[in-house]
């Protein structure tokens, strides 16, 4: 059967300019961009590194966030590094990176497309972290996701995603319970409505928004709610 060879000189070298590290041991390399797919003769695949580079990718996020946004709350902190090592972004500096171009799989992987294959680009990241640290150590790996992830963790909507989402796990996780909506009134014509709808759980004081769509006044009571409880920071209060 035909394995999978190593990456080129010219790729290594192109891929070392590109994340700033020149690896002592070229193979750690290869094998981090060598999916499991892919038959290889020696060296392996990147699984055992993918799970290594998640913890040093957490870590070196939270530590990031930590010492960057001084008064953001638990709750905060917590949205914003869930969404910063989550497959969606790191497969965002996999394209960074043109990784696709170099990330060795077998011919059935090569052709899947979409989400799939966004969790490969994903995993080739988490992979070369670890590859990274246990290359150079911790420094080294540091300083490659302070490259790649200072810009986005900066970035304003960072502490935010679905407020809806967040309530309900939120509510799940602390009281056992779903949120309820529920529409208090509705007024104005029909071309410009106002909805009013309320969002309840059980032992907390509910919420209100209001807004000319049912699903925005839904959002906009989820998030009055997590800023009050003190799961999501005020836009006002600053970071």
């Amino acid at each position: 059967m035909k394995t999978a060879k190593g990456l080129r000189d010219e790729d290594r070298s192109r891929i070392e300019a590109a994340i700033g590290h020149s690896f002592a041991h070229k193979e750690r390399l290869d094998r981090a961009l060598t999916h499991s797919s892919a038959k290889t003769a020696k060296g392996g695949n990147y699984e055992r590194l993918e799970f290594l580079g998640d913890r040093v990718l957490g870590l070196c996020v939270a530590e990031l966030l930590f010492t960057t946004f001084r008064a953001a709350t638990e709750g905060e902190l917590s949205v914003r590094l869930n969404q910063l090592v989550s497959a969606e972004t790191c497969a965002q500096v996999a394209d960074d990176l043109e990784l696709h171009r170099y990330i060795r799989t077998g011919a059935d992987v090569k052709k899947l497309t979409g989400k799939n294959m966004q969790n490969i680009r994903a995993d080739a990241v988490e992979s070369l972290i670890a590859a990274i640290y246990l290359d150079a150590g911790l420094e080294a790996a540091r300083a490659f996701i302070l490259r790649f992830w200072s810009a986005r963790a900066a970035h304003a909507d960072a502490a935010r995603r679905d407020a809806k989402t967040e309530l309900q796990e939120w509510a799940h996780a602390n009281f056992a319970q779903t949120p309820v909506y529920q529409v208090a009134e509705r007024s104005g014509p029909d071309h410009d409505p106002r909805f009013t709808v309320t969002v309840e759980i059980i032992g907390l004081p509910p919420e209100t928004g209001v807004e000319r769509s049912k699903r925005t006044a839904e959002q906009v009571a989820a998030t009055k709610m997590l800023e009050r409880e003190g799961v999501w920071q005020k836009p006002s209060a600053g970071n």
